[in-house]
């Protein structure tokens, strides 16, 4: 099952979240199939093509808490 997950980058307090597509049972910073965009906590920037997300999750990949709670914040 794929899943729409945070990738992590960066150093310690300088984090920075890659959006990527990756097997459910990856590692959190393991192989990924597709990216689909990024966030940074700091500046509080989110981009996501949203064209590749909505081809992702009508083919059945699903969004973790954390992507759920970043695309629905306004």
């Amino acid at each position: 099952m794929l899943k729409v997950k945070l990738f992590q980058r960066g150093k310690k307090h300088q984090r920075t979240y890659r959006i990527v597509i990756a097997e459910a049972r990856s590692k959190r910073d393991g192989k990924f199939v597709d990216d689909l965009g990024f966030w940074n906590p700091q500046t509080k920037k989110l981009k996501i093509n949203k064209k590749k997300l909505g081809q992702w999750t009508s083919n059945g990949a699903q969004l973790t808490e954390g992507v759920k709670k970043l695309i629905s914040k306004p």
